[in-house]
């Protein structure tokens, strides 16, 4: 069927002609001109039948085009007006910038691209296909007429033939083959080049939600220190006990600044007259109030040492009542709730610092001891070399008067040898027991009063140069000896004395400092009630260098009353 080239013709609204592109009819119309008698049209100056059949064949192509889709078929044409289709126009220009300015903003491009190019590549592939199975027929009709006059001339040739052919085939086969590996190739680069871009957006997405998400932990840390209250290092943070505590006590208290729960004020407060100025009068002295407060907290969380609990958390109440004086014209105070929390914190770190403190004391008397212990231990060797000394001394003279023959002198002689061999065995048992040493119980009045006694052991072999290092110059007097005995088990005998006045201990944190509110008779008693046995114990203690000391004083005169004597 014919059809009719592309061109303007009668509408069905004789006042309007309508664009047909060949293949269907166009929504672009535009008014008819006026025909003229002496200017015929194109159509009617080619002659009657021609425009006939133009007009015949454009209605057959538009009743082809109706029939090729039947879902067009109800849809009426819209007719309209330049204006109307200008505004048309317009308004599609202005969505497909718009489209365009999203598809830059968002940089969709890339995708759409990719899109087009498997398109373009499937295309490609069809196309190569198509030509393979066009030339693949024109090299089959080729291959048959060969094959026709190869029968009738040559059989060989025909063998020959079909030998080039197969490999011309195989050949083209195989570039087909390549040509579609190929692309296929290019293909899955395109995809694995979309996937990684939608990887880069997911993980420029994420960076974005992470920065946000600072941003707000940032606003939020702002609107703290506007009132004073930042993230000062606390000792306790660094205690693996308290630090749990710790965070926990402070997230308390950043809410409680959030929640507007750290200061209470009057409801109701006008400033020249308007309640806005006095609210925001309140508001300001509060956050000024309250930074104030927060710095001074601060301030005694650092200045807390570990025996100074007390005065450190008084002085943060001193500054709260005095926030609280401050603000009486609009009854501004600090909440109690916020600041028992404060002073929780503070004791928090007073906590820590008093754990590490009893901690280097242990860590000093531990020294203190293995000192103690190496002192005896050198005691004892040093000794043990002497009497050895000592001993191999007697056998050369033991062996001397036997060779002259002096029986006497060397019963002499073998006595003391056999005296020291005994010492020999001692201080070898003694090095060989860690348990073996002298109990001693001491006072001084002097320094610590009538009641109380210092109780430990020792392993040196002269026990009273343990207990003139005691006495040295850290105290003003000696201490006096109570009792002072070997023990096969010092250690137990010490144990069971501190067990029996623990409740009498001085220093309860540190368990090395061996000071007891007990007097020397107490103690005797303990000994007796376990079967300890002592040979020589002293109740009252002398104490000559503290009575003597007290006779030789002057009675003390006041100022005061000497002028008044002069």
């Amino acid at each position: 069927m014919s059809v009719a080239p592309a061109g303007w013709y009668e509408d069905k609204d004789p006042r309007f002609v309508r664009y047909w592109d060949g293949q269907a009819w166009t929504e672009h119309v535009q008014p008819k001109r006026a025909a003229s008698t002496d200017r015929p049209t194109e159509s009617s100056a080619a002659g009657g039948p021609i425009a006939s059949r133009t007009r015949r064949a454009a209605r057959e192509a538009e009743q082809s085009a109706r029939t090729a889709t039947p879902a067009a078929q109800g849809k009426p044409i819209e007719k309209l007006s330049k204006r109307q289709a200008r505004e048309r126009l317009r308004t599609a220009e202005a969505r497909i910038k718009e489209g365009e300015a999203v598809v830059a903003r968002y940089q969709m491009r890339a995708f759409d691209d990719v899109d087009e190019y498997r398109v373009e590549q499937e295309r490609q592939l069809t196309a190569l296909r198509e030509q393979f199975e066009a030339e693949q027929l024109e090299a089959r009709e080729l291959l048959a007429k060969e094959q026709a006059e190869a029968r009738e001339r040559f059989t060989g040739e025909h063998a020959e033939a079909r030998k080039r052919f197969t490999a011309e085939q195989a050949a083209e086969r195989l570039t087909v083959e390549q040509a579609v590996r190929s692309a296929e190739d290019r293909v899955r680069a395109a995809e694995q080049q979309a996937r990684e871009a939608r990887a880069t957006r997911d993980e420029i997405n994420a960076g974005i939600s992470a920065r946000r998400t600072e941003l707000v932990d940032l606003t939020a840390a702002v609107e703290l220190q506007a009132v004073g209250l930042f993230d000062f290092e606390n000792p306790a943070a660094s205690s693996t006990e308290l630090a749990s505590k710790l965070e926990a006590l402070r997230y308390r208290i950043k809410n409680a600044v959030r929640d507007k729960r750290a200061v209470t004020m009057a409801p109701r407060f006008t400033f020249n007259n308007s309640e806005a100025q006095g609210r925001k009068f309140m508001t300001d002295m509060a956050k000024v109030l309250l930074r104030a407060y927060n710095a001074e907290a601060e301030n005694a969380v650092r200045a807390t040492r570990a025996g100074n609990l007390h005065v450190a958390q008084t002085r943060l109440s001193k500054a709260a009542e005095q926030i609280a004086k401050s603000g009486t014209m609009i009854d501004l105070r600090i909440e109690p709730s916020y600041h028992q929390m404060r002073l929780e914190e503070i004791a928090l770190a007073n906590e820590h610092l008093q754990t590490v403190q009893a901690e280097k004391e242990r860590e000093r008397e531990r020294r203190a001891e293995l000192r103690e212990q190496q002192r005896a231990a050198a005691e004892l060797q040093a000794e043990h070399d002497r009497l050895e000394k000592e001993r191999q001394h007697y056998l050369s003279t033991l062996a001397a008067l036997q060779a002259n023959g002096d029986t006497e002198g060397a019963a002499r002689v073998q006595a003391r040898l056999e005296d020291v061999d005994r010492a020999i065995t001692d201080v070898d048992y003694r090095a060989a027991n860690v348990r073996a040493g002298y109990v001693y119980v001491i006072s001084n009045v002097g320094a610590f009063g009538e009641r109380m006694v210092k109780i430990g052991m020792t392993r040196r072999l002269k026990p009273m140069d343990r207990v003139i290092e005691l006495g040295d110059a850290s105290v003003p007097f000696r201490f006096d000896v109570h009792a002072l005995f070997f023990a096969d088990d010092a250690v137990g005998v010490e144990t069971m004395l501190h067990q029996t006045f623990a409740n009498q201990r001085v220093n309860k944190v540190n368990l090395r400092r061996e000071f007891f509110y007990v007097t020397p008779a107490e103690v005797l008693d303990a000994l007796k009630s376990h079967a300890v046995e002592v040979v020589e114990y002293t109740v009252e203690p002398a104490a000559e260098e503290f009575r003597t000391s007290e006779l030789a004083a002057e009675p003390f005169v006041p100022p005061s009353v000497r002028a008044d004597h002069v």
